[in-house]
């Protein structure tokens, strides 16, 4: 039996991770089936899906990404007083 954390986590028992091949990182999908709950491997719920909609499923998470990243200042010279640039032809004749 597992117990949800105060951040709603909850542990894989070790031989149930095995038998379904969950690892740290895998991502695992939370089905209602009436008054219970199934968790399913997310790669077998890919699995199931066809080319068109895994595709729909791939361009979602990059559209997801690529809004996360648009959010993160972007890594630059800011502060630092050089830039990347100044690095190549540092110590040369000029």
């Amino acid at each position: 039996m597992s117990k949800v954390t105060s951040k709603l986590q909850v542990t894989v028992p070790k031989e149930i991770a095995t038998r379904y091949g969950i690892r740290p990182g895998s991502e695992i999908d939370w089905v209602p089936a009436g008054d219970t709950l199934r968790i399913v491997p997310a790669a077998a719920v890919l699995a199931a899906l066809d080319p068109a909609e895994r595709l729909s499923v791939f361009d979602a998470a990059t559209a997801r990404q690529k809004k996360r990243q648009a959010r993160r200042p972007a890594p630059g010279a800011k502060g630092r007083g050089w830039k990347r640039e100044d690095l190549y032809d540092r110590g040369l004749p000029r």
